[in-house]
């Protein structure tokens, strides 16, 4: 299948360029068949795809191998461009590409209905991402923890589950901390304006999109200055960037709850990473490259 398919998609379709959305298997793949259409490449990195994959003794050589071949390369942040500079990709060809969202749905909404539609009441942390260690969604637990009254929202499915599950037991914490499993994305905009902070206490990131969609709905953020970060949290109204451990995280919430910022400025933080400048990017990349 893997033989004939591209052939086809070939003979149909004169296409210009290949663009490989995600590092790796993506990139080692897109190298090859452009090599074999005679083709330019561009490949985007995202985080786990450099930040895991490229590390691996099994994967390594492969990504940066692609890194290396590929005509053109996209990194979602700033921090992300020097982490693969830093593993030897050409830094001449790494162009940052920021994430977009749909303000149309992530934007302010009334926060009181929010909470009601989903049974809460008082102050509420929602924490959004897989149930993997890498998300530290543990030290979020843990932080809420020793903000009584606070109740927290986990929305992601994966195999920390139980161990999250036993961690809230141990806690006492079943009465204020939930675990939704996964949320449809329709749904995501609706949690997020319900939420006062949303808390995410990543080990590593490229530059997540639930700090941006956060933002946009006028939700400040939490989180440890890991990856773009900084290029997300560029005003006290975005939120706080802390030590990735309960204690301080604790802390950042307890900072925002006190004195909550008004959730347009919070907005503005997200203003920027629409998916109109998302597109006009990739197209003004993907165009040059195609017209070498």
């Amino acid at each position: 299948m893997w033989k004939s398919t591209p052939s086809a998609i070939r003979r149909d379709f004169a296409f210009d360029v290949i663009d490989a959305s995600f590092f790796f298997p993506d990139g080692p793949a897109a190298v090859a068949l452009g090599r074999r259409f005679g083709v330019p490449v561009s490949i985007k990195a995202r985080g786990a795809d450099v930040h895991f994959w490229g590390r691996q003794p099994a994967t390594a050589a492969q990504v940066l191998a692609a890194g290396r071949a590929a005509d053109g390369l996209l990194a979602v942040s700033a921090a992300m461009r020097d982490d693969m500079i830093a593993l030897g990709m050409p830094g001449e060809r790494i162009a940052v590409h920021h994430t977009g969202i749909d303000h149309s749905r992530f934007a302010p909404a009334p926060r009181a209905p929010a909470k009601a539609a989903l049974g809460v009441t008082g102050p509420l942390v929602v924490s959004v991402g897989a149930l993997i260690p890498r998300k530290g969604h543990d030290r979020v637990i843990g932080a809420v923890a020793a903000l009584p009254g606070v109740s927290l929202i986990v929305a992601g499915e994966g195999p920390e589950r139980s161990n999250l599950e036993a961690m809230i037991a141990a806690e006492g914490l079943g009465d204020r901390v939930r675990l939704t499993g996964a949320v449809a994305h329709d749904a995501m905009p609706g949690l997020m304006a319900a939420a006062d902070v949303m808390a995410l206490a990543s080990a590593s990131e490229g530059l997540a999109n639930v700090w941006v969609e956060a933002l946009a709905c006028g939700t400040p953020i939490v989180v440890p200055d890991v990856g773009g970060a900084r290029e997300v949290v560029t005003d006290p109204a975005h939120g706080r960037l802390v030590a990735p451990d309960p204690a301080a995280i604790a802390a950042g919430i307890a900072d925002l709850l006190a004195a909550p910022p008004d959730p347009a400025a919070v907005a503005t933080g997200a203003a920027r990473f629409s998916w109109e400048a998302n597109a006009a990017g990739l197209y003004d990349h993907l165009r040059s490259l195609g017209g070498r």
